[in-house]
């Protein structure tokens, strides 16, 4: 049986968890949902199964809670690799580390230094170490304009346009381009998004930044940098909003496989 985390930001209108488990009961498939914070991983007896982690808190007992799940059973995605996606830091050390293209990253805790790289550059995009939805991302031409530390800054790529990329098991499945007037182009921002095709381009580059990350699946956001891609995060509990791609039931078939495997 597979054991369903539900998303803890899923709402009526916009369920992750729910289109996928909608899948499994098409598909005939059995599994239950248990949310982290009811479950104590010494004694709910939970071994060689596969979970999905649709979402976790970021908090300390959720991830000790699916860590110590993860010694005995198939966790997707591995609750090392959702904390990774959560860190921006970790996330850009290890693109670089693989030799991903990402833009130019700045991390420190000097108001000082961090003013540097925004003169080397004319100006930086400042992003919060642990964001989502594009909440908190600006773009600062000064040292004056930074906030407080840590300060974890970017080199400026200008651009109407980003990415997000689906990928299951190294494999993108699906794509989305988000279009809007702002810094940020994500969903959740007021950005605009439609299907695009999928090239081998793409599908290289968004493959070989989750495989960097650690994850089963994920979405891979990129921006265009001259005439090539440039990854800038890796999202490990990732919505597919605007894709044609059936990713909901894509990722009930990967969960059913890695179910079949696990018991073999």
């Amino acid at each position: 049986m597979i054991t369903i985390i539900p998303k803890p930001t899923d709402i009526p209108s916009d369920n992750s968890t729910r289109m996928v488990m909608d899948e499994l009961d098409r598909m005939g498939e059995r599994y239950q949902a248990l949310f982290l914070e009811a479950i104590d991983p010494f004694s709910c007896g939970l071994e060689r199964e596969t979970i999905w982690a649709c979402g976790i808190r970021q908090n300390g007992h959720n991830f000790e809670t699916l860590s110590a799940l993860a010694l005995h059973n198939r966790v997707i995605n591995p609750p090392e690799g959702i904390v990774t996606c959560a860190s921006k830091v970790k996330t850009s050390a290890l693109l670089m580390k693989d030799d991903v293209p990402t833009p130019e990253t700045f991390f420190t805790e000097s108001r000082y230094l961090a003013g540097e790289f925004i003169k080397k550059h004319g100006k930086a995009v400042s992003k919060p170490v642990y964001g989502f939805d594009g909440v908190g991302i600006v773009l600062v031409e000064s040292e004056e304009q930074l906030g407080e530390p840590p300060y974890y800054l970017q080199e400026y790529i200008p651009n109407d346009r980003d990415f997000r990329v689906f990928v299951i098991d190294g494999e993108a499945v699906g794509a989305i381009m988000r279009v809007s007037d702002s810094l940020t182009h994500n969903i959740h921002q007021g950005g605009c998004g439609s299907a695009v095709p999928i090239t081998p381009e793409i599908n290289d580059i968004a493959s070989r930044a989750t495989k960097s990350a650690g994850v089963d699946y994920g979405g891979v956001d990129l921006l265009i940098h001259g005439d090539t891609y440039t990854v800038l995060e890796v999202n490990g509990t990732p919505n597919w909003h605007c894709m044609e791609a059936p990713i909901p039931r894509l990722l009930a078939e990967y969960l059913v496989e890695q179910r079949k495997i696990e018991k073999q």
